[in-house]
């Protein structure tokens, strides 16, 4: 009898150890300014925000975590995302450590109070919205492909109401803000590459469940905007 494939590897716990904790800690690492508070509370919410959101999942979907820990060994991941998925995790970590540079070396000027607190509240909206399209979708993948065997079907409940790529949409919001919240007006250089990046894989996304996914098209016909509603 074949032995059932392991899912948590040790390879991939240190990986998602690495992803979860280390890089959310990448101003403060960087910098080495411990009194930084905006930047404990990023991390603080980064971490925070991935456990509640995976207990969440996995309560509703328990094959989901094991789908997302695959993350990149699926051979029918798509050829192009097989480039981009990666593209934003290392755009991602480029904001955090362009933010922390900046702020050893003081290249910014302070954003105001009223600024990072609107900043604050847009990156736990963004966070929270990406998390409500986790928990709303047994087949939110780490990359994109025709999950067949799981029975992919078109998910229209949840953010799914509203928006055909809410976690995306989450991910854009949480993105912008963050410069605003550490100070730090270099790290918008990154964050529009990210940015595009993300459009840019939505748009692929899109075009590949129209062509490939059953009644997807049809749910696109009903749920007009892709990332940001009134807009696209």
């Amino acid at each position: 009898m074949n032995r059932p494939q392991r899912t948590f590897t040790p390879r991939v716990i240190v990986l998602m150890l690495f992803f979860i904790v280390v890089i959310p800690f990448l101003p403060l690492l960087v910098s080495w300014r411990w009194d930084w508070w905006e930047a404990w509370a990023y991390a603080a919410i980064s971490i925070l925000g991935f456990a509640i959101s995976r207990a969440l999942a996995a309560r509703r979907h328990p094959d989901l975590l094991a789908e997302r820990a695959r993350f990149m060994q699926q051979e029918d991941t798509k050829p192009w995302d097989k480039r981009l998925a990666p593209l934003l995790g290392l755009g991602g970590a480029l904001v955090l450590l362009v933010a922390g540079l900046d702020r050893l070396w003081g290249w910014s000027p302070a954003f105001s109070g009223p600024l990072k607190l609107l900043a604050l509240a847009l990156i736990l909206a963004g966070y929270a919205l990406g998390s409500y399209a986790l928990i709303a979708n047994r087949f939110f993948s780490g990359t994109v492909r025709i999950q067949t065997e799981r029975g992919h079907h078109v998910v229209s409940s949840g953010p799914y109401r509203w928006l055909r790529h809410p976690g995306y949409a989450g991910a854009l919001v949480a993105y912008l803000a963050t410069p605003f919240f550490l100070d730090s007006a270099w790290a918008f250089l990154p964050t529009l590459f990210v940015m595009a990046v993300l459009v840019v894989r939505t748009a692929l996304e899109d075009r590949t469940l129209q062509a490939e996914l059953a009644g997807y098209r049809e749910y696109a016909g009903q749920v007009r905007y892709r990332l940001l509603p009134g807009v696209w």
